[in-house]
């Protein structure tokens, strides 16, 4: 049996995937911060498929810390990982710092998952075929990596520091897959992007951008499609970018899409990566 870790998996796009996976035959990790919110995600579940095999293993991206005792837990319990999908997130809060003294956005979307992924390299190895999934956005347009202020201490704008995060997700799909390439391993690591969906994401954005998006979004079930195929597809061999069909990549059947010139700049990845490792303290590939 395939085993999987599922990050933000108690809700919206990380519930719907999860359930996804199990429908594949996937034996799942729900990786969230509260078991009571997994354990009623989990009674879900098995309400639709009742010979699925799920656990709940406690993950606060907001702490190194908790990074670190799942991966512990996790490796007493598994020798192999075959998908880890690096669904959670939040969007555009109002300032605040991760225990560890980093913008939350930049610190929970991207540097827990960087480091996450690190240290569960060892046991993506151990798979005959694994991947990566980084979950992107189309807020990846909105801005830059700003290494001068990444924590946006000089100044917080929410949406910036949003875009930054997911920027960031993206670049180290990208940047993760060549260097697994270059070792010869055979991990795939591959981005999706919801379009606009329905999730408890907007519980911050101002209420006219909420009205919007409530307007054109499509369903979690739909917006987690991208996320699926990224796992499951066969023909996809690493480094694509998955998104919705539709008009502005919005809403629609999943497809492999493009991303901006910025996240696919060597340069500015190479960097990303070595300021990666020495905020987060793990060096690999």
């Amino acid at each position: 049996m395939k085993n999987a870790i599922v990050t933000g998996a108690n809700i919206g796009l990380g519930l719907e995937t999860v359930k996804g996976l199990v429908n594949e035959g996937y034996q799942v990790t729900l990786a969230c911060r509260s078991e009571e919110k997994a354990s009623a995600a989990i009674e879900e579940v098995r309400r639709e498929f009742p010979e699925c095999h799920l656990q709940f293993l406690a993950l606060d991206l907001n702490d190194f810390s908790s990074v670190k005792n799942f991966c512990h837990e996790y490796e007493k319990n598994f020798k192999k990982l075959d998908l880890l999908v690096n669904n959670a997130g939040i969007m555009m809060p109002p300032f605040s710092l991760t225990a560890n003294g980093f913008e939350s956005q930049f610190g929970v979307n991207y540097l827990s998952h960087f480091l996450l992924t690190g240290l569960l390299l060892n046991l993506l190895k151990e798979s005959e075929s694994a991947r990566v999934i980084n979950l992107a956005s189309l807020a990846h347009k909105w801005g830059d990596i700003y290494f001068d202020d990444i924590n946006f201490k000089k100044s917080y704008n929410k949406k910036k520091a949003y875009g930054q995060s997911k920027l960031a997700c993206l670049i180290f799909s990208y940047e993760l897959d060549r260097r697994l390439k270059s070792e010869g391993l055979n991990i795939r690591s591959i981005a999706a992007h919801p379009g606009v969906s329905s999730t408890n994401l907007g519980q911050f954005m101002p209420k006219f951008m909420s009205i919007g998006m409530s307007l054109i979004s499509q369903s979690s079930k739909n917006g987690a499609a991208p996320s699926l195929f990224a796992a499951l597809n066969e023909d996809l061999k690493g480094g694509e970018y998955i998104g919705p069909s539709g008009i502005g990549e919005l809403s629609g059947v999943p497809k492999i899409v493009d991303s901006n010139a910025r996240s696919k700049d060597l340069a500015v990845a190479k960097k990303l990566w070595d300021v990666s490792k020495d905020l987060t303290g793990i060096d690999f590939l």
